[in-house]
C-alpha cells in the first residue's frame, strides 16, 4: 500500500515540476514514505533520517520530508527531535505536497496531517514505479473501520472511503493497454469495499468481476481480506473467472478464540474455519496464506498451541509471522498489559516460523510433477539464464529461460521445489487463444 502511495506522490509532484533523481545525492527533495503499524517499521525511518543526516550539511537547501503514517502519529516528536526534517505530510494531504514543499523552501516548518473523510486520489493517475512492467497495484479504498485492538492504522488512516468504481477499472484497463499483465487490487480490507451513487451500489465481488472482464489475458488479485467479511459471494466470483488468482490472504492473527476476542477481530476460531472449508469448497485450488501474531496480551501457552494447531490444519503455503509490539494509542496499549515477556514472544515466534516452513515445503513438494500456468515476471535473481514467474496461487517458479521474456504466459511442469521456490521446465508458450476456448 505504501508503494501504491508513492505511486500517487510521484505525479502529484510530477506535475508540478518535479522529477526522479537518479540517486539520493542529486537529489534536492527526499520523502520518506513511512508505515506505523509495527514498531520495527518506525525504528528503520528514524535509521533512515541518522543516515541522510550528511545529506543536509552538505547542501543546506535540500528539503526532507516525512509523509505517510508515521507522519501523522509522530509529528510533534518528529520535529522536536529530528530537526533535518522540513515538512511533514500524513496520508490526505499529499495533493498539498507542492505547497508545503514551497514553504519549507522558504524556511518554515510545513505540516498538514489532517485526516479526510472523502479522499481517495481517485483521479490522479499513479506514475509506476514498478521495475517489471508486469505486475502493479491499484488502490481500491483508504482507510479501515475495523478497530482491531492492536492496530493503529484507523487513528493514521482514517475511516474506509471506497473509490469510485469507474476510475478504478479505467485504471487496470490503462495498465492493461501498457502491456501490464497483472494488477492486485489493494485496500485495508478489500471485503468491504461499498460505493454507491445515485441509487447504485457494488460491492466487492462486483468490481472484482468487473476489473476481471477486462480482458482474460489481465491476471487479477486482491489485498487483504477480513474473514468477518469474506462472502460466499465473492468465492463463487473468484471460481468463475480463470483469470482471478487462486490465492486469498486471510489474516487469522491466533487460533485462539479469547485471544480474537481481545484483539476485537469480530470472528472466532470456528467462524475462520469455516471460512476456510468454504473457500477449499468452492475454490479447491486456491491457495493460502495468512498474518499471525504471537505474544499478545495475556496469550497463554494454550492460547499459543491453538493457533499452532490451526495453522496445522489450515495448511498454510505462506504467512507472514510477527512478535506482538504494542502500538501507543490503540486500544490495547490504552486497556491491556503488553504481560508476555519477550523470550517467551522470540520461542513462541521460533515454532511458529518452523512449523510454518514445513507447510510451506509439504505445499511446493505437492506441486512436484504438475504442469502449471506461469506468468512471467523477469530473470532470477540469481541466474541470467533462468526466468522467474509466478503461478496463479502466487509461487514463485524458476526455470531456464528457452528464448521466453517477461509477460509471457508459459506452463512449467514442475521438476523440484524449495521451501518457498518452485524449479521446473517450460512445457509450452500460451496465447490468446489459449483463454478463448
Amino acid at each position: 500500500m505504501n508503494v501504491a502511495d508513492s505511486e500517487v506522490v510521484m505525479s502529484i509532484l510530477k506535475d508540478s515540476g518535479f522529477r526522479l533523481a537518479t540517486d539520493i545525492d542529486s537529489a534536492g527533495l527526499i520523502l520518506l514514505n513511512t508505515c506505523s503499524i509495527r514498531e520495527n517499521a518506525e525504528q528503520r525511518i528514524w535509521g533512515r533520517l541518522r543516515e541522510i543526516s550528511h545529506l543536509k550539511k552538505k547542501n543546506k537547501a535540500l528539503v526532507v520530508g516525512l509523509i505517510g503514517c508515521m507522519a501523522e502519529r509522530l509529528k510533534e516528536k518528529v520535529l522536536e527531535t529530528e530537526h533535518i526534517v522540513d515538512l511533514i505530510a500524513g496520508p490526505d494531504a499529499y495533493r498539498h505536497l507542492p505547497i508545503l514543499i514551497s514553504e519549507a523552501e522558504s524556511g518554515h516548518k510545513a505540516v498538514n496531517i489532517l485526516l479526510s473523510r472523502e479522499e481517495t486520489y481517485a483521479d490522479i493517475a499513479p506514475v509506476r514505479m514498478d521495475k517489471n512492467g508486469i505486475s502493479s497495484f491499484v488502490s481500491i479504498m483508504r482507510g479501515c473501520n475495523n478497530m482491531c485492538s492492536y492496530c493503529v492504522v484507523p487513528y493514521v488512516r482514517g475511516g474506509e472511503r471506497s473509490r469510485d468504481p469507474g476510475s478504478i477499472v479505467r485504471e487496470a484497463e490503462e495498465l492493461f493497454k501498457s502491456g501490464y499483465r497483472e494488477v492486485t487490487l489493494l485496500g485495508q480490507n478489500v471485503d468491504s469495499y461499498n460505493w454507491s451513487e445515485g441509487g447504485k451500489s457494488i460491492d466487492f465481488a462486483r468490481l472484482l468481476h468487473e476489473v476481471a472482464a477486462i480482458d482474460p489475458l489481465l491476471r487479477v488479485r486482491f489485498s487483504t481480506s477480513h474473514p468477518k467479511d469474506l462472502s460466499d459471494e465473492l468465492l463463487e466470483t473468484i471460481s468463475l473467472h480463470e483469470n482471478i488468482c487462486r490465492h486469498i490472504h486471510l489474516p487469522a492473527q491466533s487460533g485462539s478464540s479469547r485471544i480474537l476476542k481481545l484483539m476485537n477481530r469480530e470472528y472466532t476460531r470456528e467462524w475462520y474455519m469455516d471460512r476456510i472449508s468454504a473457500i477449499k469448497k468452492i475454490i479447491p485450488d486456491c491457495a493460502l496464506s495468512t498474518d499471525m501474531i504471537t505474544g499478545f496480551c495475556t496469550e497463554t501457552e494454550q492460547d499459543h498451541m491453538e493457533s499452532l494447531s490451526l495453522m496445522e490444519w489450515v495448511g498454510f503455503d505462506f504467512a507472514y509471522m510477527f512478535k506482538y509490539s504494542e502500538r501507543p494509542g490503540t486500544k490495547a496499549a490504552r486497556n491491556l498489559k503488553d504481560d508476555v515477556p519477550d523470550d517467551v514472544k522470540a520461542r513462541r515466534l521460533k515454532e511458529i516460523i518452523a512449523l510454518q516452513n514445513r507447510l510451506s515445503g509439504i505445499s511446493k513438494k505437492q506441486d512436484v510433477g504438475k504442469t502449471l500456468e506461469v506468468l512471467i515476471e523477469g530473470p532470477s535473481r540469481r541466474s541470467p539464464e533462468k526466468l522467474s514467474g509466478r503461478t496463479s496461487q502466487n509461487k514463485v517458479v524458476v526455470f531456464p529461460a528457452e528464448n521466453k521474456k517477461a509477460g509471457d504466459y508459459v506452463r512449467v511442469t514442475i521438476k523440484n521445489s524449495t521451501s518457498a521456490t518452485l524449479l521446473g521446465k517450460v512445457f509450452a508458450a500460451l496465447g490468446v487463444a489459449y483463454y478463448l476456448l
